[in-house]
């Protein structure tokens, strides 16, 4: 049982090290090929971790290999257009003008109702609104509403706007967050005056702390101090 179970944990470090190395991608922005390898690499895994007689060696191999091509194949697809083409595919225009492009729903194999479906998600209701739909390589939709049916911004209106940049988020779950802290330019004792402010006792009682481009603070406490005062 104890071997099992170490057996399993090495097993598991060891995809999530694969999956890093891999790159950073939500499952629905998954290339076709890099999800059969995600998909490999779990069977992989779960083979040698159910059977202590099959050594850790024959599960590990395969998957660095299937790792080396994936690393491989996603650095083909940034040198070449044309491999990225093969392995991806290309995207397809599925509304146009307004007009829906039958031929390309059937030739993807996407019901009318999922189109559909996905432009009232993006409230979107009528399909005459939409100046193109293109269903992209990783199975997405993109929606360009047309340029009257598009939200109004500050630059149709001619305003001028103020620079935003990133909030830095410096306390999370009571937590410090150190190198974010410094590059607020704050110090400790500015940050004790704004959490007692906020009638808490210490960093491990807030929840979240921001400040903003504008040197605006949001600061919120966890609700079991929060509630008691």
């Amino acid at each position: 049982m104890l071997i099992t179970a170490i057996r399993t944990l090495i097993l598991y470090f060891f995809v999530i090290t694969a999956l890093r190395l891999m790159g950073k991608r939500e499952i629905g922005q998954l290339q076709p090929f890099e999800l059969v390898v995600i998909l490999m690499i779990s069977d992989l895994a779960a083979i040698p971790s159910e059977d202590v007689g099959i050594p850790l060696i024959s599960g590990i191999i395969p998957m660095i290999v299937l790792v080396l091509m994936s690393i491989s194949l996603s650095y083909l697809e940034l040198k070449s257009e044309k491999a990225r083409d093969i392995l991806n595919g290309t995207p397809s225009i599925l509304i146009e003008r307004g007009r829906i492009v039958e031929h390309e729903l059937v030739r993807n194999r996407l019901p009318l109702t999922d189109l559909v479906e996905e432009l009232r998600m993006r409230s979107i209701p009528n399909i005459t609104d939409v100046e193109f739909a293109i269903l992209e390589t990783n199975g997405q939709i993109s929606v360009l509403p047309k340029s009257s049916k598009r939200p109004v911004t500050p630059e149709d209106l001619q305003l001028k706007t103020s620079y935003e940049g990133l909030p830095i988020v410096f306390i999370m779950d009571g937590i410090l967050q150190e190198k974010a802290f410094a590059m607020s330019g704050k110090d400790r004792a500015w940050l004790d005056k704004q959490i007692k402010r906020h009638k808490l006792k210490g960093i491990e009682e807030v929840l979240f702390a921001c400040l903003d481009s504008a040197d605006n603070l949001y600061l919120q406490g966890k609700e079991r101090y929060t509630k008691k005062r």
